[in-house]
């Protein structure tokens, strides 16, 4: 039997968000046995709560995003990325903005911050979720599966019209330690072309160089630290919007997926097989 955990002491980072380029510190806390995973707006009148669960994503267009009680939190995916990879049950994320920070562009300092706290078991059963048969969300030629595993492992295939990136494959079982070395220090990238175009929208006003990778036509704008950085960095995403539905044990197969399609099967898998 699996204990629920939570971290053993409070940790702060401060930074700038992605897609707000707003100034945000993020305090984790401890919290009790079936807390969940809760963001509270400490800048806002009552510091209202939103749970980080599948039936809170409301839009899913660059970042995933949740809202409840009247606020949102969007671009949650790293730190629920880091908080999946290190097992992490129940913590009060405390923050004055709406966006978490974006750090370097991927989870590792989130996943070295709770490293710091420390984990502590709490003495309550965790509720797992875990796949008993096929499930499948397609859109077009995307589909993420889920398939019964004795563990949790992701393998995702990406593929990108640009010749510099091509077919990327990625399959790792999602340990601890393999998340660290394997997937956590993968960066946010983006196509200098749609960088314009982005701002337009409002979003990437945080962006720079030190925290995401930027190609063109002619090459890498910054050095890598993978050859398949693009693919690691798309695990990084399912392992943190999967968590929406719970701590998964599974086998997840995605082709091109991104945010929509990973939500989708975190709010399916939250309906078949939450608790």
């Amino acid at each position: 039997m699996a204990f629920q955990t939570t971290i053993a002491a409070p940790v702060s980072y401060t930074g700038v968000g992605l897609h707000s380029g707003k100034d945000v510190t993020m305090k984790l806390q401890p919290a009790e046995a079936d807390t969940g995973i809760v963001f509270t707006r400490v800048d806002l009148p009552g510091q209202p709560q939103v749970e980080a669960k599948a039936e809170n994503v409301t839009s899913t267009l660059r970042a995933t995003t949740i809202e409840d009680n009247g606020i949102k939190m969007f671009t949650i995916e790293h730190v629920m990325s880091a908080l999946h990879g290190a097992g992490i049950d129940n913590v009060e994320i405390c923050i004055n903005a709406e966006e978490p920070p974006v750090a370097d562009g991927s989870s590792r300092e989130f996943f070295q911050l709770l490293q710091k706290a420390g984990i502590r078991q709490l003495d309550r059963e965790r509720q797992e979720i875990v796949i008993d048969q096929l499930y499948r969300v397609d859109d077009g030629d995307k589909f993420v599966l889920a398939l019964p595993y004795d563990g949790f492992r992701v393998s995702f295939t990406s593929i990108n019209p640009h010749p510099l990136i091509g077919i990327q494959y990625g399959d790792y079982e999602i340990t601890e330690e393999n998340y660290l070395k394997e997937i956590a220090p993968a960066r946010t990238i983006a196509y200098e072309k749609e960088v314009e175009a982005l701002h337009k929208m409002g979003l990437g006003l945080g962006g720079t160089l030190e925290n995401v990778i930027v190609y063109n036509d002619e090459g890498w704008m910054n050095p890598l630290i993978y050859p398949d950085e693009l693919v690691r960095h798309k695990i990084l995403d399912l392992v943190g919007d999967l968590r929406l539905a719970g701590i998964v044990k599974g086998h997840f197969v995605a082709v091109k997926s991104g945010h929509a399609l990973n939500t989708t099967m975190s709010k399916l898998l939250k309906a078949k097989l939450g608790k």
